[in-house]
């Protein structure tokens, strides 16, 4: 089955599309919860070249050797995203059980979308599951890209 073979794309997590505000958050907030969460993060600010906002890039340790790299944009506090790259589902679902259970007010303000999704035509957000563990998370994640990855 395709959604088994956990391929590389980039994720990212925003609040829901009808409260792009729910995160309450910016970008200094996600920093210190950054540092708090994983040891020695990389962070540094940066113009986006894209839109001209200013935004948090990032490097974390989600276990040891396995090492993340992210963009965070919360140009204002009615919108926010975080885009992981080229991560498989089970690595993003280690962030994304974090990003719900430690960063986000509540669990059913993070939704999802895959660059592989993107690129089908498809981009509209996913709910992540507002309950369970990071493997429930992981077969979330990896249906959604099994529902786009073709053999």
């Amino acid at each position: 089955m395709s959604a088994q073979r956990n391929i590389r794309t980039n994720f990212s997590f925003y609040p829901p599309q009808d409260d792009p505000g729910a995160w309450h958050a910016t970008l200094d907030s996600l920093e210190r919860a950054l540092r708090e969460a994983f040891p020695e993060p990389t962070v540094e600010y940066r113009k986006s070249g894209i839109h001209g906002m200013t935004v948090l890039d990032f490097e974390i340790e989600l276990a040891p050797d396995v090492w993340v790299d992210g963009t965070a944009a919360m140009p204002k506090r009615d919108y926010a995203y975080i885009t992981l790259t080229d991560v498989t589902a089970d690595e993003a679902a280690v962030f994304a059980t974090w990003l719900r259970d430690s960063f986000a007010p509540a669990p059913h303000l993070v939704h999802f979308a895959s660059s592989l999704a993107m690129a089908n035509g498809a981009e509209a957000p996913w709910p992540l599951p507002p309950g369970g563990d990071t493997t429930e998370i992981q077969e979330a994640l990896r249906r959604h890209l099994g529902s786009f990855d073709t053999p």
